[in-house]
């Protein structure tokens, strides 16, 4: 039978390492829950696998996947009874990181001397985000922390996995651009000015596209830098306006306004959005609360202002569908959701439906754009080449023509 490597708390709340010979990793858990363990990771011996204490820390805070697995760690240890000092005592000791240890022992300590969770993540350096910290702070006024920290964990993956899936989605079409730009720096630079001295040593006047093909390659090839310094430019310069509220509110408008772009912008915001609101709300965080807490993860401003009119309304006593409907920059779909779970007191359910349909739409859009987008690349990439191999093939035709 295989030998696994396992990781585990024991029922005294000591860390526990060693192995065992089990036909699945699944049956290495089993086992561990069996003697009153509480499995933190198993892996074949020898081999890499998925561990709980895969917990690393960057200079500057945590990322997505880190404070993922953090929570999750955290979560398993509280449900299983774990108190909250001992829990972050195991995590620090299975910590391999200096930085890491550092800031578990801050946490720790803070929690020892009679801080709350959440203040003492708070103190953090930015590593966990205002959602986050409020949501821990809700857990704890309501006296479940763990459970707050599995939705939590949960959130946080189904997050990762929708910008996962979008920026996987993307990786074929931009390395297809790579390809066919390099492909075609490469003709222009390199090989079509090989043919440049035998035009001009036969003499006669050349086409037109050809001429346009060879300054184009002269161009690429002596203001190389030049044209590297205007993309920084134009890079800064795009920066600079969009840190312009203005300028970014009128960008942002015209991106939803855009055919195709602006439909999935619109939908990924929505299901932020949803899964956000829904997240504090099922964990007992007020409806304005929530609002003023879900509109931070919204990334285009005009969306974001129109959320801020929204909470504002809500504030009077209006209701959210009706409140959101009146701003006009949400769809019809999410607004009859989340009227529906007004009227059954479930809101918090239906915005996580909300969450999910747009997830899967965000998904399905992708798809379709990428059907399309791919093809044309590829189409494109053919027309350039084939007309730079025209322009060639012109030009020693009707050289041949004079010379014969």
């Amino acid at each position: 039978m295989p030998l696994f490597e396992y990781k585990a708390v024991s029922p005294s709340g000591e860390t526990v390492r060693g192995t065992m010979e089990a036909g699945s990793a699944e049956g290495v858990v089993a086992k561990l829950q069996e003697g009153g363990n509480i499995p933190l990771s198993t892996n074949a011996a020898g081999e890499g696998g998925f561990s709980l204490d895969a917990l690393s820390l960057k200079r500057r805070g945590m990322n997505a996947r880190e404070v993922g697995q953090f929570t999750q760690q955290l979560a398993t240890l509280l449900a299983a009874g774990l108190p909250l000092d001992r829990s972050l005592q195991v995590l620090l000791e299975l910590s391999e990181n200096d930085r890491i240890k550092q800031t578990v022992t801050a946490v720790r300590d803070q929690v020892r001397e009679g801080e709350s969770l959440s203040d003492a993540l708070d103190a953090q350096h930015g590593s966990f985000s205002r959602l986050f910290i409020n949501m821990v702070r809700a857990g704890e006024i309501g006296g479940s922390l763990d459970t707050t920290l599995e939705r939590l964990a949960d959130y946080l993956e189904r997050s990762k996995d929708l910008k996962d899936s979008v920026v996987s989605a993307m990786i074929y079409p931009l390395l297809l651009m790579l390809l066919a730009g390099g492909s075609l720096v490469l003709l222009l630079v390199y090989v079509i000015p090989q043919f440049t001295p035998i035009f001009e040593e036969l003499g006669g006047d050349l086409p037109l596209i050809t001429k346009l093909v060879l300054a184009v390659g002269g161009v690429l090839q002596n203001f190389w830098w030049g044209l590297i310094g205007l993309t920084v430019l134009g890079v800064s310069m795009f920066r600079r306006m969009l840190a312009n509220p203005e300028k970014r509110l009128r960008w942002d408008t015209r991106v939803l306004g855009m055919r195709w772009v602006g439909d999935l912008v619109a939908k990924m915001e929505i299901a932020r959005l949803a899964r956000t609101l829904g997240t504090l709300l099922s964990n007992g965080v007020p409806l304005l609360s929530g609002l003023s807490i879900a509109r931070n993860v919204m990334t285009n401003s005009l969306l974001r202002q129109s959320l801020e009119a929204t909470t504002l309304e809500v504030k009077t006593g209006g209701g959210l569908a009706h409140n959101l409907a009146e701003s006009g920059q949400f769809p019809r779909l999410a607004l009859q959701m989340v009227s529906v779970g007004e009227e059954t007191g479930k809101l918090d359910v239906m915005l996580m439906k909300v969450a999910d349909t747009y997830d899967k739409e965000v998904r399905n859009t992708i798809d379709r754009l990428l059907a399309i987008f791919t093809p044309v690349i590829t189409m494109l990439m053919a027309v350039m080449i084939g007309t730079i191999v025209m322009s060639v093939l012109m030009a020693i035709m009707g050289i041949n023509e004079l010379v014969g």
